[in-house]
């Protein structure tokens, strides 16, 4: 298996336990992988009061660094476009947030951060 499609199943992996655990947190997932020209924006979730523009990291090992630490400042910038993109498509004026949710696969039970509103300024 060549390392770009072992790369997508890891994110894949790491994107269902994501979604699993915004819905065990009281989400829906209203949408995942809505792609624009500025990327992609993993898991789209909202609960009665707010939407959730989530971007998923995962790995398999911290050995290169956590999986949070590859949401750098050029990542935001995109994702906040994209969700530009998003607004302009569907109607919606509901409270939202950028949020990273990293998961750490180097163990038998998976590891899961949630990093609320990572925007911090934009």
């Amino acid at each position: 298996m060549n390392n770009g499609s072992h790369n997508s199943k890891i994110g894949k992996v790491g994107e269902d336990l994501a979604a699993r655990f915004l819905e065990d947190s009281g989400y829906n997932i209203i949408d995942k992988n809505f792609h624009t020209r500025y990327g992609e924006i993993d898991l789209i979730a909202q609960n009665s009061d707010e939407i959730l523009f989530v971007e998923v990291k995962t790995r398999t090992s911290v050995k290169y660094g956590y999986p949070e630490q590859a949401v750098d400042n050029k990542k935001i910038k995109h994702l906040l476009e994209a969700v530009k993109i998003y607004f302009k498509i569907n109607n919606n004026s509901k409270f939202w947030r950028l949020d990273v949710i990293s998961v750490e696969l180097n163990n038998e039970t998976p590891k899961i951060n949630w990093f609320k509103d990572i925007t911090g300024g934009y």
